[in-house]
């Protein structure tokens, strides 16, 4: 296993990080078998693991703390807050001083840990001002309940904005960024992951199989839109909708490129994600153990300049083949009304 240091912490992590939304309610409810699981990347060499509160709603906060009990100092845990637990709540969402500060209580509960190595915040909120948000993590840190935090799927203009106002009013920085990265979604090697490079951040991506499209097990003419994630996201797999025509493609392609250097695809797509500079740790959510002995197996696997040029080819660098599934979205983009004067403004 290889390590890398956590944007400028001096913390050392594994290239690979152990996510766990898959454990719990929405994927794997065993907690016995979620148990087995970590407690084999750990001892493959896996040293961080990544969480959220969301989770499965608290769900995957307590497996994972039930795993690390007696090797809590081994590990470098991360968790997320942001997103509401329950339905129809005021104030238990968003990135408020006064929802953090409760939260972040209840996440140290279900892990049942004193510290947090890393706690993100999960999406950005533009009803909080970020200041309002870096000053309470700022205290968080001084109260030693975490490390270090970061974000999770903010454009690239936000975590600038949040740089100068930690530099102006003296707050600790975002020292980590968490966004969408695989074969077929490479938007961020525009400016997100310049950015981060130029800020000294970390960079810990997620949906590194595109949510199961590159897990070697959808080809063109062989989905079967009844069964697994295609059966409940069709509109990822189907081949016959048109937007779905340049990731087939590509897949094709990407498939001749894992078998001509003998590994599978799920190989070269974990191996293609770490091998950007600007990225520190790929995160990998396995539901089973056999999930996880897929990605163990092609842990130290490195591609040639050869095949990262033809990977190139298929997929430009920078290129999208589709909206990577549950990244965040601007409400200057989704809300008509702010893009628009109301009448008497005109």
């Amino acid at each position: 296993m290889r390590y890398r240091t956590l944007g400028g912490t001096g913390i050392e992590v594994s290239v690979h990080c152990l996510g766990t939304m898959m454990f719990g309610a929405v994927g794997n409810p065993d907690h016995e078998d979620c148990v087995r699981i970590i407690h084999t990347a750990l001892d493959q060499g896996i040293n961080f693991v990544d969480t959220a509160d969301m989770y499965s709603r608290g769900e995957s906060e307590e497996i994972v703390g039930k795993a690390l009990k007696g090797r809590r100092d081994d590990v470098v845990l991360a968790t997320k807050v942001h997103f509401p637990l329950e339905d129809g709540t005021r104030n238990r969402s968003g990135n408020s001083r006064r929802w953090i500060v409760q939260e972040v209580e209840n996440s140290l509960r279900r892990l049942n840990t004193d510290w947090i190595d890393l706690y993100q915040v999960h999406r950005p909120d533009y009803s909080t001002d970020i200041e309002e948000t870096l000053w309470v993590l700022t205290d968080l840190v001084s109260q030693g309940k975490i490390r270090a935090f970061g974000c999770s799927t903010f454009p690239a203009e936000d975590i600038v904005q949040a740089y100068h106002v930690s530099e102006w009013r003296g707050y600790g920085k975002f020292r980590t960024e968490q966004p969408p990265y695989s074969l077929i979604a490479r938007g961020i090697e525009r400016s997100l992951l310049p950015t981060c490079q130029r800020l000294g951040m970390g960079v810990l991506t997620w949906s590194p199989l595109a949510s199961g499209f590159l897990s070697g097990k959808v080809r063109r003419g062989e989905v079967d839109l009844t069964k697994g994630r295609a059966a409940l996201t069709p509109f990822r797999f189907d081949p016959s909708l048109p937007s779905n025509a340049a990731k087939f493609d590509a897949l094709e392609q990407l498939i001749e490129v894992a078998e001509g250097i003998g590994c599978t695809l799920p190989e070269l797509a974990l191996a293609f994600v770490t091998t950007h500079p600007a990225v520190t740790s790929v995160i990998s959510g396995p539901r089973t153990m056999e999930h996880l002995d897929g990605l163990l197996k092609g842990a130290d696997l490195t591609l040639d300049d050869a095949t990262l040029d033809r990977i190139d080819e298929i997929v430009p660098p920078g290129t999208d083949l589709y909206p990577p599934d549950g990244a965040w979205k601007s409400p200057f983009l989704t809300n008509p009304a702010l893009r628009r004067r109301l009448p008497a403004d005109r």
